[in-house]
């Protein structure tokens, strides 16, 4: 799962440029032990310079107009769903619409939900390398970021490429084959957290909108995840929105925008607070329902351990 990327910006972190500003909690060893001192290796510096070696987008992002005319899936305000991106995935849930993983997910499992008149979104991460998926080799060296905290073996990718942009073409033609109604692209915020490289909010604008447009291309719907401070510039291109834990802070009216206009914002909190006491909980979805939002309370890992709804 790669969707626990913190949306605020901690401008008070002044670590060393060994650890990195680090806004979230570093993993579990659940190994147990730790390594004698003489044993211990100095983490790598995995940033990587910014050497301009890959093959650039060339593309103003005020060039990019949406594409808005065509039949693929655009899911209402409040409309129920489920998020699951890790076991197997529980289809006994009724609702509209499921968010599950684009590669794990086989076509047959896609059918199933659609025979039962549900729209299947799939996930995949755009923003980022995930060295265990099938297409991992196809990403050249200089396009490797830095490490994403508390996510082994994943790394920013540099955005500005033509070939990162090309691999997430043949992702949403991926998407396409399996039969997906639409997908949702994770990380793509990169550029206000430290990748490794020199990234702007233009090079975020340009690698979301032509995202958007590939996908409306091909008749697919596209979510918008997190990247609250791009919402004005970036919501006619996009169909829905993603949140994690807007409420918890307080980004939530950063979203209405996708309300304006008729789209729905699907949103997620984590904190154990609300499964623990029905005070929060019912305080939780009093707001989450007085703006529209379609909010879940759910486990990090969402592997269905718990489900908890606000409609």
């Amino acid at each position: 799962m790669r969707n626990f990327i913190l949306s605020t910006v901690v401008s008070a972190c002044v670590l060393s440029l060994s650890l990195g500003c680090n806004s979230e909690e570093s993993p579990v060893n659940e190994g147990g032990g730790t390594a004698p001192p003489e044993t211990v290796d100095t983490p790598p510096d995995t940033s990587l310079p910014d050497t301009g070696a890959v093959d650039p987008i060339s593309i103003d992002p005020e060039s990019l107009s949406p594409i808005t005319t065509g039949n693929w899936y655009r899911p209402a305000v409040m409309t129920t769903w489920q998020w699951q991106l890790n076991g197997t995935v529980n289809t006994t849930y009724d609702v509209a619409m499921y968010d599950i993983d684009l590669f794990d997910s086989s076509e047959t499992l896609i059918q199933d939900l659609q025979a039962k008149d549900i729209k299947v979104i799939c996930y995949f991460s755009a923003g980022s390398y995930e060295e265990w998926r099938p297409d991992a080799t196809a990403f050249e060296s200089a396009e490797l970021g830095n490490a994403l905290d508390g996510w082994p073996g994943e790394r920013w990718l540099d955005i500005r490429s033509s070939n990162v942009l090309l691999i997430m073409k043949e992702r949403l033609d991926l998407a396409v084959q399996k039969g997906c109604d639409g997908v949702e692209p994770d990380n793509v915020d990169g550029y206000k957290n430290n990748t490794g490289f020199d990234l702007t909010a233009d090079d975020q604008l340009t690698f979301n909108r032509l995202l958007a447009n590939e996908a409306h291309a091909r008749n697919l719907s596209i979510g918008l995840k997190n990247n609250v401070e791009q919402v004005p510039e970036l919501v006619t291109y996009f169909d829905f929105a993603v949140n994690e834990q807007c409420f918890e802070f307080n980004e939530c009216q950063q979203l209405a925008p996708f309300i304006e206009q008729g789209k729905a914002v699907f949103n997620v909190e984590y904190e154990q607070k609300y499964q623990q006491n029905t005070a929060d909980k019912e305080a939780l979805c009093a707001r989450s329902r007085e703006m529209q939002f379609s909010t879940l309370i759910l486990p990090l890992d969402l592997n269905d351990t718990f489900r908890l709804s606000c409609l």
